[in-house]
């Protein structure tokens, strides 16, 4: 009897964890490993602005550090209803110069894309 008990509470817990597996929570906007911090690299969440029917992310990578440091990037576009969009974007890389900034941006003539995600991380260190 006890193990049934302990069976039937296993079974509501775990099936209180499912989710609908097509759609992402998109309320986090920015992504960064620890490391991007740890190099010095700083930035806010990405705007979204629409320009001649395109939608475009962009941000203001800042190096806090004496040396340039290679980010990595990718941006995630993601409709209303979070589903993520198609074609999906490739992952890009930069050099954020010493002391200095990047600004990094995407665009999507996807007319459905309504939220983004931006996904930052370290390469490596340019010396």
């Amino acid at each position: 009897m006890r193990a049934g008990i302990i069976a039937i509470t296993l079974l509501a817990a775990l099936s209180g964890c499912s989710s609908d597996p097509t759609t992402i929570n998109t309320s986090q906007s920015l992504i960064m490993e620890s490391a991007v911090l740890s190099a010095g690299i700083t930035t806010a969440a990405p705007t979204i602005d629409e320009s001649q029917g395109q939608q475009r992310a962009s941000t203001v990578l800042f190096n806090q550090q004496e040396k340039p440091v290679q980010v990595s990037y990718r941006f995630y576009w993601y409709d209303d209803k979070g589903l993520e969009i198609l074609p999906f974007e490739r992952p890009n890389t930069l050099v954020v110069p010493a002391q200095g900034k990047a600004e990094i941006s995407s665009q999507t003539g996807n007319l459905t894309a309504s939220k983004v995600r931006l996904y930052l991380y370290l390469q490596g260190v340019v010396k």
